[in-house]
């Protein structure tokens, strides 16, 4: 595999960091804690004008025409600063998903996410018996168009999306739809880190197609892939800027006269995170770049998710005991972090489920 960076990658990277930098700080971490609903509109919508949003996705629907590799640029920065914005789920899977396998009308809602006038989600964790490409919500045919029953959680920003992309079984064959919520109950959830995530249920509800329904395996499978590997890249980004931050505090907080950093213990932790950090970056290049390049990739997403997940624990656990007391203060920013990498860990399947997923891949053997 090729480790440089693209150019495009490097240059999203700064942009989204940049502006990013200037509106994201602790103070306004804390004010969307306390909000209504976690999502930064301000930083959303300097995101679309400085083209952040748009860019890496196909110039059919107003992007630049880049990629898997550039996005996972952006959800890095993204996560080093806690962003309070759906751009995995509106642009990465939503927009994404529409330009590649959608209709004329359904692309044309990409073009708006990409703007940022409108923003798309995807319905992919169920409650009970969850297994990812086998949803138990169920569609049938019904007066020239689809009607979805089931039901689906933790959908991100489903309260202010404008569709969301729903998979579900045509008689027992897995497939995509497009749904308006104001047909659904959407009911907010409570989650670790407060992203705003919510329940929906479908009662008959009426659902445009996506692609067609010989097409809906390799569609669930791609939203799945990008989803994974975009909660990687976050998880990433949060705890390489964790990692930072114990460190300032290690170097900086004495104890008997010397640094908490000099102290065997601590030292060992902080290299201990420092190796999980570099492992997950690595599996996360590995993934992004085997998609960028058309091969097959599902050992590697599930690996970086796997990472994501293991070392996502043991590094904010890490984090907040080198910082003693104040790690588990709420209002000190390493709580945060914490949190955030909690969420990332669990959210699309636990470390478990990624380990299981990857085990069923090496059994079968080469596709």
């Amino acid at each position: 595999m090729d480790f440089r960076p693209t150019e495009a990658q490097l240059d999203l990277g700064r942009l989204t960091g940049e502006v990013c930098g200037k509106l994201v700080t602790a103070d306004r971490l804390r004010e969307l804690d306390t909000a209504t609903e976690r999502f930064d509109e301000t930083l959303w919508g300097s995101l679309a004008e400085t083209g952040v949003l748009a860019a890496a996705l196909p110039e059919t629907v107003g992007g630049n025409d880049f990629g898997v590799l550039e996005q996972t640029a952006v959800l890095r920065e993204l996560g080093k600063h806690l962003a309070a914005v759906p751009y995995l789920w509106s642009i990465v899977v939503g927009a994404g998903a529409l330009a590649r396998f959608g209709d004329a009308a359904q692309q044309d809602r990409a073009t708006r996410a990409g703007a940022g006038e409108v923003i798309l989600t995807a319905a992919l964790s169920e409650a009970r018996n969850w297994e990812p490409t086998e949803p138990t919500t169920t569609a049938v045919e019904a007066d020239g168009g689809w009607r979805l029953t089931g039901a689906k959680i933790t959908v991100p920003f489903a309260g202010r999306a404008d569709r969301i992309l729903v998979p579900a079984t045509v008689s027992g064959a897995a497939a995509v739809f497009l749904v308006d919520p104001s047909v659904v109950t959407v009911t907010a959830q409570e989650v670790v880190d407060h992203t705003p995530e919510y329940a929906i249920e479908l009662t008959d509800a009426p659902a445009e197609l996506v692609g067609t329904v010989a097409q809906g395996a390799e569609i669930l499978d791609w939203l799945l892939t990008r989803a994974w590997l975009g909660l990687s890249a976050l998880q990433l980004g949060t705890l390489e800027r964790a990692l930072e931050l114990v460190a300032e505090y290690a170097r900086e907080r004495e104890q008997f006269g010397k640094a908490v950093g000099s102290f065997q213990a601590v030292a060992q932790r902080l290299s201990d995170a420092y190796i999980d950090v570099q492992g997950l970056r690595l599996a996360v290049t590995q993934a992004a770049w085997q998609i960028s390049e058309d091969l097959p990739s599902g050992e590697a997403v599930h690996t970086a998710k796997f990472w994501a997940a293991d070392a996502g624990h043991r590094v904010a656990h890490t984090v907040v005991h080198i910082h003693g007391g104040v790690g588990i203060d709420r209002d000190h920013i390493v709580h945060n972090y914490f949190t955030a990498a909690k969420h990332n860990e669990f959210a699309l399947g636990g470390g478990t489920d990624h380990l299981r997923a990857l085990g069923a891949l090496l059994a079968a053997g080469p596709s």
